[in-house]
């Protein structure tokens, strides 16, 4: 491809075939470039470059990050023992990441059959896959508040861990006799959690990242500790301290020892249910009526909404020429297989659910892309796809 050529001329049939051939040749040298990290920590090459470790020439002398020369280094050092490892990520079944993590768990008599799982996993499924190998204890629940920012006077907030350990030293060290019970622990100030990497360089956990003052702030995180089991994790406000401690006593007669992971599970299933049914229209005892499904008709009938939520498993339902569907789950709507402005009707044939991202990508099959370019301009609000969906050429939830 020549330099700076210009994309938008390429037909769509052509980009993608252009992407998929410069992925492979990507992976093909990500697998030679690790390759040659390899041999050049065996040979201790780094030593005629003025720098003390393999990581150091490749962060000083490859101007690698840290984390690219973590992934790499990591993935060398797990080659020189299993070397099928490069083949899998010179042909695409792992990625750098998966073989960071998984090399401290393979060995000989593991390897065919873990590899075997770990093809074409993603990063979550793969820290799964390794809590399954080495699973971790539950951590006790902990409320506890954090520190206010200096020169300001924020809201107190709390840090908010059901089944997360109280300290980062908890996380490596477990205490087997550490209380399982909910703790409100006193204001101390709270400390990144660091992880160790190759040659004793330390990073941040990825929970933490500087926010739009320059200040580390920490994220929302769930990470599995075993089977069936993760560790959640995030910050909550004074007021929603309040209403846990209030919700608490409230539950006490159903939650006898407070467990803060089971007083959340029920106010999430609670809540899930209500927005379920009012955007799903699940209910425990659904009306027998025969719904009206007339072209024409614009709304889509309970019933309807019921059945094709069931039947499509509360999945997006797009499917590509290579008989892939869709995994996204979040962002549901209700789209019209037969377009509704075409005369097409509400029964349960002719609505399925997708993605937002599918469902506008088929209104611009169905209507043509410029007409939809044209229709959200006209209404001054061209990435609310609502904007869309309400002016009447698209129906509310689908096309």
């Amino acid at each position: 491809m020549e330099p700076h050529c210009d994309l938008t001329s390429i037909p769509d049939d052509e980009l993608l075939g252009r992407l998929a051939e410069l992925l492979r040749q990507s992976r093909r040298v990500e697998a030679d470039l690790v390759a040659h990290i390899g041999e050049v920590e065996r040979r201790r090459l780094y030593a005629r470059e003025a720098v003390p470790s393999m990581f150091a020439y490749c962060t000083e002398r490859l101007h690698l990050s840290e984390a690219e020369a973590y992934l790499r280094i990591a993935a060398a050092r797990a080659s020189q023992e299993h070397p099928i490892l490069l083949e899998m990520l010179r042909d695409g079944r792992l990625h750098l990441t998966a073989i960071a993590k998984l090399a401290p768990h393979l060995n000989l008599d593991n390897r065919q059959a873990l590899l075997k799982r770990a093809t074409h996993r993603s990063k979550r499924q793969i820290e799964e896959l390794v809590a399954e190998l080495a699973p971790r204890p539950d951590a006790p629940a902990l409320m506890r508040k954090l520190p206010e920012r200096m020169n300001s006077k924020p809201a107190p907030t709390l840090e908010l861990r059901p089944n997360a350990v109280a300290a980062s030293a908890a996380r490596i060290h477990s205490d087997s006799r550490t209380a399982s019970a909910p703790v409100l622990a006193k204001a101390v100030p709270v400390e990144p959690v660091l992880e160790l990497r190759p040659d004793g360089v330390t990073s941040s956990a990825p929970e933490h990242q500087f926010g739009p003052t320059g200040r580390t702030k920490q994220l929302a995180s769930v990470d599995p500790l075993a089977p069936g089991r993760y560790k959640v994790q995030f910050t909550a406000s004074a007021a929603l301290h309040d209403k846990l401690e209030r919700l608490r006593a409230l539950l006490r007669t159903s939650v006898p020892d407070a467990d803060l992971a089971a007083i959340i599970e029920l106010a999430v299933s609670e809540k899930l249910d209500r927005l379920e049914a009012r955007r799903f229209a699940k209910a425990k005892r659904p009306s027998q009526a025969v719904p009206r499904t007339d072209p024409g008709l614009r709304h889509i009938p309970a019933a309807v909404r019921r059945a094709v939520h069931t039947r499509d498993q509360g999945r997006c339902r797009y499917v590509d020429e290579q008989g892939r569907r869709c995994t996204a789950r979040d962002q549901l709507e209700f789209h019209h297989h037969y377009p509704f402005a075409l005369g097409g009707d509400c029964g349960t044939e002719n609505i399925r659910l997708l993605c937002r991202n599918h469902n506008q990508y088929l209104a611009e099959v169905d209507y043509g892309r410029q007409a939809i370019s044209r229709h959200r301009r006209s209404l001054g609000r061209v990435s609310d796809a609502s904007a869309v969906h309400s002016s009447g050429l698209l129906t509310p939830g689908g096309t």
